[in-house]
Formats: C-alpha cells, sequence, structure tokens
C-alpha cells in the first residue's frame, strides 16, 4: 500500500473543491489560465504548419484542432484523472518526430501520419498508466537519461528557429530582446508582465509589423509583412460536420512502426515531466503528495487526452507547468475553474477566425520566440542533471555521448541517399531510418540501455526515489510544455 504524506496547511483563496463566486469572476480565472498556456500552444502549429507547406487557412484549422484538442484534454485529466487543476496543452517533446514525419512526407500526408503515431503511442500510455506499470517504468528512467532527451527538444530544432527568424533578423532580435525585458527586468516589477511576457512581447512586435507594413516601409511579400488575406477568407464557425470536420479533418490515421516508435520516446520524455507536475500542484493545492492511484490515473487519462487530440486533427498534450505556476501565484486551486478554462479552449477552437487571424503572425516575430523558447528548454533539461552526480566520471559520459550522438545520428541520416536499405529489409530500413532522424529517439534509447547496463549506484544516477511506493518528491515540471 502506498504512503502519503499529510496535506499541507497552504493558505488559499480557493482550494480544489471550491467555486469562486459570483460566475464572472470564476469565467475571469478560468480566462487567466488560458492566457497563460496561450503562447505555447498555438507556437507548435505555427511552426509545423509551414513546415507541412500549409497555407493560412490550413493553419487556422491546426490551430482550431489545438485549441480542442487542448480543452478536451483538460477536461479528461480534471475529471478523471488526477483530478488535480492541470491544464493540458500541446507537447513540445514531439516535436522531432514530428519533423521526421514531415520529411518523409510533407503537406496533410504528414498529419494523417502524425496522427497515426500519437494514437497508437496514447494506447501504449493508456496502457501502462492504468495498469500500474509506470512506477516500475520510471525506476530505469533516470535524469541521466531524462536530461539530454528533454535538452535535445529544443537542441534539435535549431534549424526550424534559424529558417523563422532569418528572413528578418532585426524583427528577430527585437522581439528576442522584448522578451527579454519583459521576464527578466519588467517581470518583477508589474505583474502583468511575471504572467505574460512571451505573449505581450508577440503582441508589441506584432503591433509594430502591422505600422510597418500599412506605411509602407515592408513590402507585400517581404518578411515581416502582416497580410490577412489567409484571416479574411477563413469562416468565423468551423465546419462540425462535412468538409474538415471536427472527427479526422486532415483524413484517416496512417502507420508507420517507424514513426511510432520514435513517438514512443516522445512519450516517455512527456510522462516522465507530468509526474513531476502532479507532484507540484498537488502539494501548491494542499493536497499533499498524490497517490500511486492518482499518479496512474493522470498518466492513464494524458493516453486518453492524447488520443482525443489525434482524432480531432492536433498534436499530442501534456501537462503544462506554466499553469501550475499560475495556481500558485493566484492560489486559486479550484477544479471549477480550471474546467471553466477548458470550455472556454473548445470555444476558441470552433470560433476558426482566431486561428486565422492568429495565422497572420509574422515568421520573424514566431522565430525569435523559438530562439528564447527552445533555448530555455534545452537548459531546463540540462538542469534535471542537477539530482545526478555529474562530478561522475560514468555519468559525464553518458550523458555527453548521449547528446552528441542525439546531434550526429539526425545529421548522418538525413545524408543517406533514398536508395540506402539496411540488410535489404524495407521494413527494417524505414524503422531505423525513422529513429535515426529522431535526436529524441536516439537520446532515449542509447540513455536508457547505457544508464541501465554500466555499473552506478542510485545516489549517482539521481534515484532518490522507490518507485514501487508513493514517491515523496518528484521532479520538477520542464520546459517541454512552456
Amino acid at each position: 500500500m502506498s504512503t502519503t504524506t499529510a496535506p499541507e496547511a497552504i493558505d488559499l483563496n480557493y482550494g480544489l473543491d471550491d467555486v469562486p463566486k459570483p460566475f464572472g469572476k470564476a469565467l475571469g480565472l478560468g480566462l487567466q489560465h488560458v492566457l497563460t498556456m496561450f503562447g505555447a500552444t498555438i507556437a507548435v502549429p505555427l511552426l509545423l504548419g509551414p513546415a507541412m507547406g500549409f497555407d493560412g487557412q490550413q493553419i487556422a484549422l491546426l490551430i482550431s484542432s489545438v485549441f480542442i484538442a487542448s480543452g478536451l484534454a483538460t477536461l479528461v485529466q480534471v475529471l478523471y484523472g488526477t483530478r488535480l487543476p492541470l491544464v493540458q496543452g500541446v507537447s513540445f517533446a514531439f516535436l522531432g518526430p514530428f519533423f521526421a514525419i514531415i520529411a518523409a512526407h510533407p503537406g496533410e500526408e504528414a498529419m494523417r501520419y502524425i496522427a497515426g503515431a500519437v494514437i497508437a503511442g496514447a494506447l501504449v500510455e493508456i496502457i501502462v498508466g492504468y495498469s500500474g506499470l509506470f512506477g516500475v517504468i520510471r525506476r530505469y528512467i533516470t535524469p541521466i537519461t531524462i536530461g539530454p532527451v528533454i535538452a535535445l527538444i529544443g537542441l534539435s530544432l535549431f534549424g526550424a528557429a534559424a529558417d523563422s527568424a532569418g528572413g528578418n533578423w532585426w524583427m528577430a532580435i527585437a522581439t528576442i530582446a522584448a522578451i527579454f525585458i519583459f521576464s527578466l527586468v519588467l517581470a518583477p516589477r508589474v505583474r502583468l508582465f511575471s504572467l505574460f511576457p512571451i505573449l505581450l512581447a508577440v503582441v508589441v512586435m506584432y503591433l509594430v509589423a502591422w505600422l510597418l507594413s500599412v506605411t509602407g516601409v515592408l513590402a507585400e511579400g517581404a518578411a515581416g509583412f502582416v497580410s490577412f488575406a489567409g484571416a479574411e477568407s477563413t469562416p468565423w464557425v468551423r465546419n462540425v460536420v462535412g468538409e474538415r470536420n471536427l472527427i479526422l479533418p486532415w483524413g484517416s490515421p496512417l502507420f508507420d512502426a517507424g514513426f511510432f516508435i520514435a513517438v514512443i520516446a516522445a512519450y516517455m520524455a512527456s510522462a516522465i515531466e507530468s509526474f513531476g507536475d502532479y507532484h507540484a500542484v498537488s502539494r501548491i493545492a494542499g493536497a499533499g503528495e498524490p497517490t500511486r492511484d492518482q499518479v496512474n490515473r493522470g498518466i492513464g487519462a494524458e493516453g486518453i487526452g492524447c488520443a482525443l487530440t489525434g482524432v480531432v486533427g492536433g498534436f499530442a498534450s501534456t501537462s503544462y507547468t506554466e499553469n501550475i505556476g499560475l495556481v500558485g501565484l493566484t492560489k486559486v486551486a479550484s477544479r471549477y475553474v480550471v474546467i471553466i478554462g477548458a470550455i472556454a479552449l473548445l470555444v476558441l477552437g470552433f470560433v476558426s477566425k482566431i486561428g486565422g487571424i492568429i495565422a497572420t503572425i509574422p515568421g520573424p516575430i514566431i522565430g525569435g520566440v523559438y530562439c528564447v523558447l527552445f533555448g530555455l528548454i534545452a537548459a531546463v533539461g540540462l538542469s534535471n542533471l542537477q539530482r545526478a552526480d555529474m562530478n561522475s566520471q560514468r555519468n559525464l559520459m553518458i550523458v555527453g555521448f548521449v547528446l552528441f550522438m542525439g546531434l550526429v545520428v539526425p545529421q548522418y541520416m538525413g545524408g543517406l541517399p533514398p536508395e540506402w536499405t539496411l540488410f535489404g529489409i524495407d521494413g527494417l530500413t524505414r524503422v531505423v531510418r525513422t529513429i535515426g532522424s529522431s535526436g529524441i529517439a536516439v537520446a532515449a534509447i542509447l540513455g536508457l540501455l547505457l544508464d541501465n547496463i554500466l555499473p552506478g549506484t542510485d545516489a549517482e544516477r539521481g534515484v532518490t526515489i522507490d518507485a514501487e511506493t508513493a514517491p515523496a518528491t518528484g521532479a520538477t515540471g520542464t520546459a517541454q510544455d512552456i
């Protein structure tokens, strides 16, 4: 039987079961959760959409799908999972495998393969969560593995950031400067900047780009030019049935074993970090440590949420750490508030014109955000190594080798000729190509093997808890969901 710590006496404005009144107050608190996760939620479709060659209307549909998927996943987690105030949103951990899929299958076909990989991986996460296997598996996944994996989520995306920012570097650099000023200089003094530094930076630079566009300083078609052509042609309300409907808007899912294996590595990273999020939000909400059953339900619910995202045409979801920070900042741990936020996300998803407007944000502004965001992801991934003994030669060699190979192998695989095969076996070749093209998958496999095969003590590896009993501490939430 799991043992848990007693709930802490924490001074909250609203506890887990409280309902803020009047409704206007609860609505405002719920919308604040939406605003907090807004920037990260739209970042992934704005990155992957152009990579697939999508036009403004297609990106608007992608953003709509992401909002709906996040709303559904949040409802599942809050109502049937951990039942903690956890907001679910798009996970950055899956970007590496998704880029590998896009490279192999450009256009809308990529979304069909992404849906297939996400749904298949979600079934595995559901089984791992509800069967109780997560506690056993986690024993073998230490900071020595998870640190490089999370770091490579950021490092492997340097090309995408450079491509987005490269068209207009002064606008990208101005965006970077605004983020640093808002988050590190103004945030300690003004609460608004502490809550929405990235969102405010994007809004400010978007207004600058729009002014430069309407005054003719930026010519139409130039990098940074704001065009509303795609937004004007986007319908106000999304179709529920018929063409581009709610269910499988990109077509029926397509499955590939190689893509599935690459995505499983991302699911592993996402699940471990969500484990830490459960502990963080439970303590903030004054509920003590989550029980083993609660953690298992949470992982299982995330699997259900991910399966739903594949069905509605979005991407895989995970717990959002910034929203946990909002719970701590406002001392509002009410499930009711998060449910309102989830419903607001669903409404945003059905008003597709919003996605059309978001899709008009110029690429260089998005590129500036990526330069900061992906760098932060890499840094937070490496911060996981603090829990291991990094004075150990064993750990230094494993971490360095895993990081390096996570960059080397995808580079090598990308240079192989199209006719290259492994032993002449087509299926095996596809699997190896897909895994080898994802730095995350390469790092996860090498890290798991080396860290669990080579001799090392629990203290050396950062295994500070017994996974067979209810954990007393957990990993801190990380930038996969920043």
